[in-house]
């Protein structure tokens, strides 16, 4: 059997019973977090160490706002925190800032600070903090100590919810409490643990992903054809959202908030859409295993200073999830038992796949390959993805010398299918979208 966790959205029935509790357990969850950002900055300052989140469990688990909230949804307050330290920590990026505070200021019309209001941050129940009734879709939550009329007391938050038709709720896991800016009210994110039957893998078939910037993934198969996904609605994404939120006169306000979230949703609808539709071309042309292109250090030029793509693409660059799809490619694939294995792209760009010949000058523009030994010319992420398919770094891997003789046919790495991302119908071939068009 297989394990799979599973995360279902759902509507809250009785929201105006519930709506006052969840909020003052949405405002507790921000009140730790600062309190738990000021230990980590203090902390910093000191030792020039970040506290990981076991450090921050023993030094707050008697703070009075520690207590704001069940021990264990405390403590994923402190752990997503630890999270965040750390990748601003690992980032390479120098206009990355450190975690902020969680609060709103308000002003008068002279521009003084009239209150601070906290947000409504998400706040998770685990099990011990949920009792679940299947049968009538209602959830207990268990109220944090500072909400209770008496400390001690077996207090919750009965929440009665709705999901999508044909949705089981079972083998619950965690409840998490998440406020929608847009709609103002709180909806639950069920997340259930389920075990299926283990899958064979579709086949013995290798494919290989090169991740991009233009084109945010270009897949090559075995059966010498390619899917190549333009990045276009996530990099528009990427400007829009920065300049709405820019015009916004306080980073923290609502509106700012709703379009981060927004943003963050669209962006999650793509990896996942885009995941789902490369697994699914994986199980048509049988494939077992999927090499994808290790992109660490990647910012970094040979000297191991940063790499300069211009104005525009360090801007790309910086924002780039690649290590976020990687890990939603992987879950998908794993589900349908086709393993996901991150392989090295050295020199994938400037190595032809047909001969194997390596020269930095064959790439000629940032779309086209050519290839002086045989006088070829082909997509030039197509050739990457089929360096990584054949994992060309790889010397005990016998597929991995392009140059054994082998005759081979090189149209399909000139015209690859183009498949186009819309939001409500996900991944569709470049001609049915062009041809939908009035």
């Amino acid at each position: 059997m297989l394990e799979v966790h599973r995360t279902h959205r759902a509507k809250i029935r009785n929201h105006g019973q519930v709506a006052e509790s969840l909020d003052r357990h949405g405002w507790s969850a921000s009140k730790l977090w600062n309190v738990a950002n000021y230990h980590s900055r203090e902390v910093w300052e000191e030792t020039g160490e970040i506290p990981d989140h076991g450090d921050l469990k023993d030094e707050l688990k008697t703070h009075n706002k520690y207590k704001g909230l069940h021990s264990q949804s405390s403590q994923r307050v402190l752990e997503e925190l630890a999270e965040a330290f750390n990748s601003w920590y690992g980032s390479d990026d120098n206009r990355d800032n450190p975690p902020g505070y969680r609060k709103e200021n308000y002003y008068d019309q002279q521009g003084r600070r009239v209150h601070e209001e906290h947000p409504r941050s998400t706040v998770t129940w685990k099990q011990k903090a949920i009792k679940h009734d299947a049968r009538n879709n209602r959830v207990r939550l268990s109220k944090g100590r500072n909400h209770k009329e008496y400390p001690r007391a077996r207090e919750y938050i009965l929440v009665e919810y709705e999901t999508r038709p044909g949705v089981d709720v079972e083998n619950l896991q965690q409840v998490r409490a998440v406020y929608d800016q847009s709609k103002e009210r709180w909806e639950l994110h069920l997340v259930c643990k389920d075990e299926i039957e283990t899958p064979t893998a579709p086949g013995n078939e290798t494919a290989g992903i090169d991740l991009g910037i233009c084109n945010f993934a270009t897949v090559a198969y075995s059966t010498e054809d390619a899917d190549l996904y333009p990045g276009n609605r996530l990099k528009q994404d990427g400007y829009y959202f920065p300049k709405e939120i820019a015009k916004c006169d306080d980073p923290g306000s609502d509106e700012a908030t709703r379009l981060h979230a927004k943003w963050s949703e669209r962006r999650t609808h793509f990896f996942h859409s885009l995941a789902k539709h490369i697994v699914q071309r994986c199980i048509e042309k049988q494939v077992g295993r999927i090499n994808v292109g290790d992109l660490e250090g990647v910012r970094e030029d040979e000297d191991g200073g940063s790499k300069d793509w211009g104005n525009h693409g360090n801007l790309d660059l910086h924002g780039w999830a690649f290590d976020r799809f990687t890990d939603i490619l992987e879950y998908k694939a794993k589900v349908e038992a086709i393993e996901v294995v991150e392989v090295s792209e050295r020199d994938t760009s400037k190595t032809c796949c047909i001969c194997g010949r390596e020269d930095d000058g064959q790439r000629v523009e940032r779309g086209l390959y050519v290839c002086e030994e045989h006088d070829d010319a082909f997509n030039a992420d197509v050739n990457g993805a089929e360096n990584i398919r054949l994992n060309i770094d790889d010397e005990s891997n016998s597929e991995s010398s392009a140059s054994s003789g082998e005759d081979r046919n090189t149209g399909w790495l000139a015209q690859p299918e183009v498949y186009l991302y819309d939001l409500s119908s996900g991944f569709q071939p470049q001609a049915q979208v062009v041809d939908c068009k009035p």
